[in-house]
């Protein structure tokens, strides 16, 4: 087994570039190795809120014009007070859906070594590729994620998705195609409902994307770990795709985690840190993390959509005026792309250093 000597004893040869979370979890364990602890048992864990269901967009409503006023009106103040949401009718078809869940457990299925052809490589800025990554304090998310960049197409690493099993990578491709469409029109009716102007929108044609699919295998003691550390996304606007009903995620709000529900075959959208930038503050990315189940794996697929290379980050022109002068740097997304993958996840910390300090400072001289 990779990366494992003596799991009972909790002592083990551990190397985040060859070892696997599922792999560990297939024979019994007695102790949760180090690399994974993240904090004593908590005596009210959550806040012990039970499961909620998060808000409900209906896209039907937004594209028919049936109650489109109503509907964008809730899609505006959902981005404002929640910056999460689940999304119903968005079009997407459920064959895909189906297909591309039964493609990522497949791949999740593979021998470990077939999978470690896709490892994370030494010295990748951006941690594209399959593996785990180091958090602070040098622990470790209890989950297998494989990480990469699809679109612009010129950006793919040609070692990572085009070398994917042809089933699972025309899968993909089938409902990167879908996701993309949706994502573009969310991100317009999210401008609309901002009153930006018109031709501000051209932004979100053919921007950065990548996805991540993540293995949260089950975990004895879930209380103890995190499946993925808390964190809010770089992101416009992350669409995500739970592919077994398996529960986990939660999300920080009102100051306690909130263990959140959704329904079968809806998509779940986010408010990334790109998009509060974009609407100068007005709706609000969320920190989420995710806790694993102690008896069932969870899967999940993250799509992350972002603007155009060329437009960059930094607040929307039409949204800034003297009465809202704007909160945030502007940057060349070259830059916040890498500013961001350079930094350990912590909360909001990222996004925090985007804001304009109160002397007014804080405006790149390589702005875009």
């Amino acid at each position: 087994m990779a990366g494992i000597s003596n799991v009972e004893d909790d002592q083990f040869c551990f190397s985040s570039s060859n070892f696997s979370v599922q792999e560990l979890v297939k024979q019994p364990i007695k102790t949760i190795p180090q690399h994974y602890v993240r904090q004593p048992v908590p005596s009210a864990p959550y806040g012990g809120r039970p499961s909620q269901m998060l808000p409900t967009i209906d896209m039907n409503r937004l594209v028919s014009g049936k109650d489109f006023d109503v509907e964008l009106g809730k899609l505006h103040s959902t981005c404002k007070d929640w910056g999460f949401f689940q999304l119903v009718n968005h079009g997407v078809s459920i064959s895909i859906l189906e297909k591309v869940k039964h493609e990522v457990e497949g791949f999740y299925q593979l021998p470990l070594e077939e999978k470690m052809k896709f490892r994370i490589r030494e010295g990748d800025a951006e941690t594209e590729g399959y593996g785990t990554i180091e958090r602070d304090g040098g622990k470790f998310d209890w989950a297998d994620r494989f990480f990469v960049t699809v679109n612009p197409i010129h950006k793919r690493k040609q070692h990572l998705f085009p070398e994917l099993p042809s089933s699972l990578r025309n899968t993909l491709e089938s409902y990167i195609l879908e996701v993309q469409k949706l994502g573009k029109k969310l991100l317009c009716l999210m401008a609309k409902a901002l009153e930006m102007e018109e031709k501000e929108m051209e932004c979100f044609d053919d921007g950065m994307q990548s996805l991540r699919m993540t293995y949260y295998p089950p975990c004895p003691q879930p209380e103890l770990v995190m499946g993925i550390t808390p964190h809010s996304d770089s992101s416009l606007i992350t669409v995500l795709h739970q592919l077994n009903s398996i529960d986990g995620l939660h999300i920080h709000k009102d100051g306690v985690w909130l263990p959140v529900s959704f329904l079968p075959n809806a998509l779940v959208v986010n408010v990334g840190d790109n998009l509060e930038i974009f609407s100068n503050g007005v709706y609000r990315s969320i920190e989420h993390k995710v806790v694993p189940n102690a008896e069932k794996e969870r899967l999940s697929l993250a799509f992350f959509i972002n603007p155009k290379f060329e437009v960059g980050v930094g607040p929307s022109p039409s949204l800034i005026n003297p009465q809202n002068p704007p909160l945030f740097k502007r940057v060349s997304l070259d830059q916040y792309v890498k500013g961001f993958f350079s930094q350990k996840l912590n909360g909001k910390s990222y996004l925090q250093n985007m804001r304009i300090d109160d002397n007014g400072d804080g405006e790149d001289n390589n702005s875009a």
